[in-house]
């Protein structure tokens, strides 16, 4: 089962050390000028917000197939949260402020700089992508072990005035629990690594405190433009052994900043970006693609997301579900009264229509059995296509 808040409108936070190109990657990624990229400490206070879009080639197919006018898009909002410094968890640049924006968020996007510039000054002194690896991870252990030892300390004295068998043992199931997360991050690994496969009531005791470490993370490694065009990453053998060891379930995504950004100005315009690059000889055009829809698509399956689609002749549009969902609870992510109403679905997949030539015949895939009629508990799976049927004569 999923940790995390039981919602389909989820968050993913941009996390790392400051100076790493946090802002530049916001931007970068949301095609927005919100952040505020600069060569100084903090130069972002304030978390910026913005909706990107995420990316998916089916909507344009099915829009054909359907003869569809328009197309919209899923969306997941990202944060730029101000960089962290060591002793973050102890106040030290405003390092209490900016973790508390991290428990605002469901996922985390954590930046590590992999890139030599002297014109971008390091508060560690020097580029080392481990050694900033361990102060991320490090203090965001050291902030939930702060909330860990005030909580079994709370649970000890609520256990002493126990009123009866039940509360006492549940209380002492969450004590069991929370001294086993104790002893593994003691260890300098986070919750959320602790195990793959949490039951129900695990889940329910670890939402209620929103701890930092259970929290899904992307490992973003910025190179310099130059390296990400030649596919030279400097120093990604060491960050996968790293990663291994302390945090096994987060991916590892290369990416360039600064690539990222002249990628957009360009319109990803092929021709245009070999220009840019043209003193770079190793380069070939399979290097000239953005990284962003990979690491969007990674962190929305991180999040334990999916994706169905409803499709008319008005618009064909993607909806984010949490992964596990029923088709009684998608038919309320698009409106609660559908959920209530609920009675059937009747659900294509989409890889069953992909190689069918426009406009469908819905008459002809009833005939070869591609139409299923599934019921309230039928699990949804991505990319399904339902048709909902509710009471009342609502349908969508």
């Amino acid at each position: 089962m999923q940790l995390g808040r039981p919602t389909n409108s989820l968050r993913a936070g941009i996390v790392g050390l400051a100076n790493i190109g946090k802002s530049t990657f916001f931007q970068a990624i949301t095609h927005s000028k919100l952040g505020n990229p600069a060569n100084y400490p903090f130069a972002t206070i304030k978390p910026s917000q913005a909706l990107l879009k995420i990316p998916n080639p089916h909507l344009e197919k099915l829009k054909a197939l359907y003869q569809s006018k328009d197309i919209q898009y899923e969306t997941l909002t990202v944060w730029d949260i101000a960089g962290l410094t060591r002793d973050a968890s102890r106040g030290k640049g405003l390092g209490n402020k900016f973790l508390n924006d991290i428990g605002s968020v469901d996922g985390i996007f954590h930046l590590i700089r992999d890139f030599k510039d002297d014109n971008v000054t390091h508060l560690e002194g020097a580029v080392n992508p481990i050694r900033d690896a361990e102060i991320v991870q490090d203090e965001l252990i050291l902030k939930d072990m702060d909330k860990l030892e005030n909580s079994l300390d709370h649970l000890h004295r609520l256990g002493k005035n126990a009123k009866n068998a039940k509360d006492k043992i549940d209380e002492q199931r969450e004590l069991d629990l929370l001294n086993s997360l104790q002893d593994h991050l003691y260890d300098g690994k986070k919750i959320i690594n602790y195990k793959e496969d949490w039951d129900p009531e695990e889940v329910e005791i670890l939402n209620k405190y929103n701890f930092l470490t259970a929290k899904p993370a992307l490992m973003l490694l910025n190179v310099s433009a130059k390296d990400y065009v030649t596919n030279n990453i400097p120093n990604l053998k060491e960050v996968e052994d790293w990663r291994t060891e302390f945090a096994p379930l987060d991916q590892i995504v290369p990416f360039s900043a600064d690539f990222e950004t002249q990628f957009n100005e360009h319109k990803g315009n092929i021709d245009a970006i070999k220009s840019h690059y043209k003193d770079i000889s190793e380069i070939n055009d399979a290097s000239l693609q953005s990284a962003l829809p990979v690491i969007i698509t990674k962190m929305r399956k991180a999040l334990g997301l999916i994706g169905f689609y409803t499709c008319g002749p008005l618009m064909v549009k993607q909806w984010n579900v949490r992964a596990g969902s029923t088709a009684q609870e998608a038919a309320g992510v698009i409106h609660t009264d559908l959920q209530k109403t609920f009675i059937s679905a009747n659900i294509i997949k989409y890889n069953d229509i992909k190689d069918y030539d426009p406009p469908l015949n819905e008459s002809a895939l009833k005939a070869k059995a591609i139409i299923k009629r599934v019921g309230k508990d039928y699990i949804m799976e991505d990319e399904d296509i339902p048709f909902f049927v509710a009471a009342g004569g609502k349908a969508h």
